[in-house]
């Protein structure tokens, strides 16, 4: 079983939680930009295992490349399947009609390979993915300026590099024990 779903990290500082004199108004630095990096993320509760693409937008053709990128990355042995988990985003649900509805010849590497579930409408808390972008976010991001796109994507990159190994963090993270 196999967790997926994309992400956005923003360049802007947000401003979860601080010490401050009571009465004080605090001033927090921040980027002035909307710029933003973008990942789609597949999750492997069982080993612990989290792997990454970095696709420029959100669509189907961006989903079906992140999908094989994942394939090629971790292969299964033959006749072996994921069970990949996805929401109900409108470019998921494209890429579920396009390679399982209408078995398109182009799409049969991934329907050979990967049996797709989708999650119940509004219910992101069942993803266990969800989990991992809060706790980058909440160890990476939050309270932390960043004066430039790079660096946001620097910090970021390491943080799931550190995931991309089978970890007990990940693997308890991830668990609906």
């Amino acid at each position: 079983m196999v967790y997926q779903d994309e992400v956005h990290f923003q360049i802007q500082t947000t401003v979860t939680c601080g010490w401050f004199k009571k009465g004080s108004a605090p001033t927090v630095k921040s980027f002035p930009g909307r710029f933003k990096t973008s990942y789609s993320g597949f999750v492997i509760p069982d080993t612990g295992e989290l792997f990454v693409s970095t696709p420029d937008t959100f669509n189907y053709e961006t989903t079906i490349s992140s999908i094989r990128e994942f394939l090629a990355a971790k292969p299964l042995p033959e006749g072996k399947h994921y069970v990949l988990v996805m929401d109900n985003a409108p470019w998921h649900k494209k890429t579920l009609r396009l390679i399982e509805s209408e078995k398109q010849i182009e799409y049969s590497d991934i329907f050979n390979k990967v049996t797709f579930l989708m999650l119940p409408p509004y219910s992101p808390d069942l993803n266990p993915i969800e989990q991992v972008w809060r706790i980058t976010r909440k160890e990476n991001t939050h309270n932390t300026f960043f004066p430039n796109l790079s660096t946001l994507k620097e910090t970021v990159d390491k943080a799931f590099k550190a995931w991309a190994i089978p970890n007990a963090q990940l693997k308890s993270l991830c668990s609906f024990k």
